[in-house]
């Protein structure tokens, strides 16, 4: 009687097992750790509707201009504007207004009123104050104040950290990711650190951009010289103890494993 030869089952190795599971589970993104903003479908409208006015600080600086009716009267409120010469004595460039430093007590020196602190105080409310002092001197004065070195940091797992300013004083949080190219595939999304400078003394408060609860946060408006650090995740934070072409390693290792065993099974 004819035997028939028992075909021995091939065996996986475990190797090849071994990387199939890391696969797996690092091919895996949970829909909870990416996506911002999940529970936003449950606001019907925000709590409180947040008037952003930017808080004056040591260090800024700030162009302020007095106007009127008649230009003679506010002419000595106003710093002289600087044109940039050229070689040939002539203008060059763009003129641009002189700025008033609030010192590190939160004062400025502003003509014919003197020592004028500004510090501590909203845009709005700075411009109330200045506008007060010189009614004093002209009849129905208008002040405007902007904040010229205004600028946001962004660090940690983005696609371009760096410094920003912004033109326009205003930002969120959002706003100042997308200028950073957004957050890469590495980053918490759930545990972003808000750094700010508040009457001298650094604070800080942790914000999760995966809920709904960062647009009634305090912090979703940015201040200036807000730094946004954003957190590795815990895969990053593995991957950075290993070789970076640990990938091509394992490639080149597996394709040399697949030929071994094809070889032995003939």
């Amino acid at each position: 009687m004819m035997k028939v030869k028992r075909l021995m089952p091939y065996r996986i190795p475990a190797f090849f097992l071994m990387i199939l599971s890391v696969v797996l589970v690092t091919s895996c993104a949970s829909r909870k750790n990416i996506v911002y903003f999940q529970d936003i479908e449950e606001i019907d409208k925000l709590a409180s509707e947040v008037i952003y006015d930017p808080v004056l600080q040591p260090d800024d600086l700030l162009t302020i201009t007095v106007s009127a009716v008649n230009r003679e009267t506010v002419e000595m409120f106003n710093l002289p504007v600087v044109a940039f010469m050229g070689a040939d004595g002539i203008a060059a460039g763009r003129t641009q207004y002189q700025t008033y430093l609030v010192d590190n007590k939160g004062n400025i020196e502003f003509p014919v009123i003197g020592t004028v602190q500004l510090g501590g105080l909203t845009r709005n409310e700075a411009v109330s104050l200045l506008r007060g002092k010189i009614s004093h001197y002209v009849k129905d004065p208008i002040v405007n104040i902007r904040i010229m070195n205004y600028k946001v940091t962004v660090l940690g797992e983005v696609t371009k950290p760096g410094s920003y300013t912004i033109p326009n004083e205003r930002i969120t949080i959002p706003e100042a990711l997308g200028l950073a190219g957004d957050l890469t595939v590495y980053g918490k999304r759930d545990n972003i650190l808000i750094i700010r400078d508040k009457n001298g003394q650094k604070t800080y408060e942790r914000v999760d951009l995966t809920k709904k609860d960062i647009l009634e946060s305090p912090y979703y408006y940015l201040q200036q010289n807000d730094v946004i650090y954003v957190e590795p995740n815990g895969a990053q934070v593995q991957a950075s103890a290993f070789n970076r072409n640990a990938p091509v390693i394992v490639s080149v290792a597996s394709i040399i494993i697949s030929l071994i065993s094809i070889l032995t099974r003939n």
